[in-house]
C-alpha cells in the first residue's frame, strides 16, 4: 500500500504548533494508515497541502511494531515524520503538541503521562494552567569536534545528541547563519551519517540565549525543542554551570523566532523543557486530492 490515498473516506487531521514549530496531526489509533514519505511531504507542503514542519502520526503503542515494546510504559506512540517525509527519532516541540492533542481528544488529563517515541519514552506533565513540561532525557555529548561553515565563516560546534543529532555553534550575530535555505555544511560529515540539526546561538543575558536552527529534513524552522535542549546543555558546559559538576540544577531561557522555551538540566543529567502547545484547527483531508497529488 503506497499511502493513505487508498482510503475512500475523508481522513481526519488537526493542525497545531509549539512556539510556531507547526505540525499536521493525523490520529490513527489502530495504525491502519500507511503514511508513505510522498503522502507526508504532500500534506506538509505549505503551498499545495496543509503545511507543517512535520507530521505527528498518533498511534497506540501496541498497534505499531516500533513501539510495541514500550506499550507497557506509554499507551500512545508519536510516529514523527519530517516535512520531507523522512522518519525522525524525536521532536521536542512535537511531544508537547502531541500531548495537547491527547488532552483535546480526551485521552489525557492534567497530570503526568508518558509518550513513546523512536528516541524512547518521554514523560510529560500537563499542568492545570495548560503549561506542558517534558522530561527530555539525558544529553549525550561527544568529544569529537565538528565545524559548521556558512560562507567564509567557520565555527567549532558542540556535538550534542538529544535522541537526535545536533551541532551547536555560538556566534556573534544570528544573521551570520545566512538564509538557512539549505543545511549548513558540518565537517567531518562522517560524524553525522544520518544528517544533523544545526543551531546558531547568541547570548542575550545571564543564562539567556537566542537561537536559529536548520532542521534536517525540514529546513529552517521557527522553533526546535530538542535543539533548545542541546543549546542549553552546550551553554552550560561553556559557562561552567554543568549540573553534574556543580551539583545544582541550571535553567536557561532560550528565545527562538517562534517564542520562548525554558530548559532545566538537573544534576542527574535529566533535562526538562517547558513551553506552550496550541491546537489551531481540525478538519478532513480529501482522499481524492491526495490521490491526485500522488498520481
Amino acid at each position: 500500500m503506497d499511502s493513505v490515498s487508498t482510503q475512500n473516506a475523508p481522513i481526519a487531521f488537526l493542525k497545531g504548533h509549539g512556539t510556531e514549530n507547526d505540525f499536521v496531526i493525523v490520529p490513527d489509533p489502530d495504525n491502519a494508515m500507511d503514511l508513505s514519505p510522498r503522502a507526508v511531504a504532500a500534506l506538509c507542503d505549505r503551498r499545495a497541502g496543509i503545511g507543517g514542519d512535520g507530521l505527528l502520526h498518533v498511534v497506540r503503542s501496541e498497534a505499531h511494531p516500533e513501539a510495541r515494546a514500550m506499550a507497557g510504559e506509554a499507551t500512545w506512540f508519536m510516529d514523527y515524520r519530517n516535512a520531507d517525509g523522512s522518519i525522525a527519532e524525536m521532536c521536542g516541540n512535537g511531544v508537547r503538541v502531541f500531548v495537547r492533542y491527547l488532552q483535546r481528544a480526551g485521552h489525557a488529563e492534567a497530570g503526568d503521562l508518558a509518550v513513546a517515541t523512536r528516541g524512547g519514552v518521554k514523560r510529560a506533565h500537563l499542568a492545570k494552567d495548560g503549561g506542558i513540561t517534558v522530561d527530555m532525557g539525558r544529553a549525550v555529548l561527544s568529544g569529537e569536534g565538528v565545524t559548521v561553515t556558512v560562507g567564509d565563516r567557520h565555527w567549532s560546534a558542540r556535538n550534542v545528541n538529544m535522541g537526535n543529532p545536533h551541532a551547536v555553534a555560538f556566534v556573534e550575530d544570528l544573521a551570520h547563519a545566512g538564509d538557512l535555505l539549505s543545511g549548513p555544511p558540518v565537517t567531518p560529515a562522517a560524524v553525522y551519517p544520518d544528517g544533523v540539526n544545526v543551531e546558531f546561538v547568541v547570548d542575550r543575558g545571564p543564562r539567556h540565549v537566542a537561537m536559529r536552527v536548520h532542521e534536517r529534513g525540514s529546513g529552517e524552522t521557527r522553533s526546535c525543542g530538542t535543539g533548545a535542549c542541546a543549546v542549553a546543555v552546550a551553554a552550560a558546559r561553556r559557562d561552567g554551570t554543568d549540573p553534574a559538576v556543580t551539583g545544582a540544577p541550571v535553567t536557561y531561557t532560550v528565545d527562538l523566532p517562534g517564542g520562548r522555551l525554558v530548559i532545566t538540566e538537573r544534576p542527574d543529567g535529566g533535562i526538562e523543557m517547558t513551553g506552550p502547545a496550541v491546537i489551531v484547527a481540525e478538519g478532513h483531508i480529501d482522499p481524492a486530492w491526495l490521490n491526485t497529488v500522488l498520481g
